[in-house]
């Protein structure tokens, strides 16, 4: 099967290539997949957790990945997913390959693109619910980062720390929510000022 074929018969590249990713450290089951892309992959790639368990089953046929079952005493069995070599393979070409720029689609930049002709006070309140949810995640980074690292320094962690992969998306995550933050709050300040309050 070529590489176009693989695209189209897999649906989109980069959740097949995040779940791999999300794999890497140890098995997971789909379960513990969903979580792991709730606590560090969705800063970087949101899927809902049916389309990753549907990405799960498609890795499995495709040899990318492997599953086990473990039977469980008073609850239902789970299974347990890791990469194979074929999977890591996978991640290697795609690593190679070039990555697509990044574009911005946020409809509270184009609620404040029409803030000379809506309600300011309402605009104000949808930006002070995002510069509040952005320094919750701002709080979550900054505690996912500490565990990663433990009592090391952060320079020493990159330089020498086991994974060093998850903890610098972790660090883009961060500072992608840091500028919301501070964004939403320029420009709660500028609409104030300009509406004399």
């Amino acid at each position: 099967m070529s590489v176009d074929e693989r695209k189209k018969e897999a649906g989109p590249m980069a959740l097949r290539h995040a779940v791999l990713a999300a794999l890497l450290d140890e098995e997971l089951s789909g379960y513990q997949l969903v979580k792991a892309f709730d606590l560090g992959v969705a800063n970087f790639w949101h899927a809902q957790p049916q389309q990753l368990y549907a990405e799960l089953t498609r890795l499995e046929k495709d040899g990318l990945i492997t599953g086990r079952e473990v039977v469980q005493e008073n609850r239902p069995n789970k299974r347990l997913f890791k990469v194979t070599d074929a999977g890591l393979a996978e991640l290697d070409h795609f690593t190679g390959t070039a990555a697509k720029p990044s574009f911005m689609r946020d409809d509270l930049v184009v609620k404040v693109q029409a803030a000379d002709h809506v309600d300011t006070g309402t605009l104000i309140s949808r930006l002070a619910e995002r510069a509040a949810t952005a320094e919750a995640k701002v709080e979550l980074f900054g505690k996912l980062l500490r565990t990663m690292r433990g009592d090391r320094t952060e320079e020493d962690f990159l330089r020498h720390g086991e994974r060093v992969g998850p903890y610098l998306t972790c660090l883009r995550g961060l500072a992608f929510e840091q500028g919301n933050r501070d964004w939403c709050e320029r420009t709660i300040a500028v609409l104030r000022e300009r509406a004399g309050h």
